[in-house]
């Protein structure tokens, strides 16, 4: 599902909200995400997972075309970590508490 696929769904199943709104509002919450992760923090959805950042050291890689060694340099990447409920739906087992 992409960006553009969510935000419909999501107006399709909300008609009293507009679909600008809807746009804004998942824009909002993405950004939020984001801008957290850059300040380093950790975004916990429960039930769904975690964001985090990882840093990487740096280190000397390998230009696949040439073979020539390559200097990377260290950096930060976001990690996504399920939580447990999204786990257990994805492997079909019903989690407690759920009615659909």
């Amino acid at each position: 599902m992409i960006k553009s696929e969510l935000i419909q769904r999501l107006s399709d199943e909300n008609p009293h909200l507009y679909q600008r709104d809807v746009e804004r509002i998942v824009s909002t919450v993405f950004d939020e995400i984001t801008r957290a992760l850059t300040r380093g923090d950790r975004v916990e959805l429960r039930g769904f997972g975690a964001f985090s950042v990882k840093s990487r050291d740096a280190r000397t890689g390998r230009n696949p075309r040439t073979g020539e060694a390559v200097s990377v340099p260290e950096k930060r990447v976001p990690f996504f970590k399920t939580g447990k409920d999204l786990r257990d739906r994805m492997n079909g087992r019903v989690t407690q508490g759920e009615d659909d």
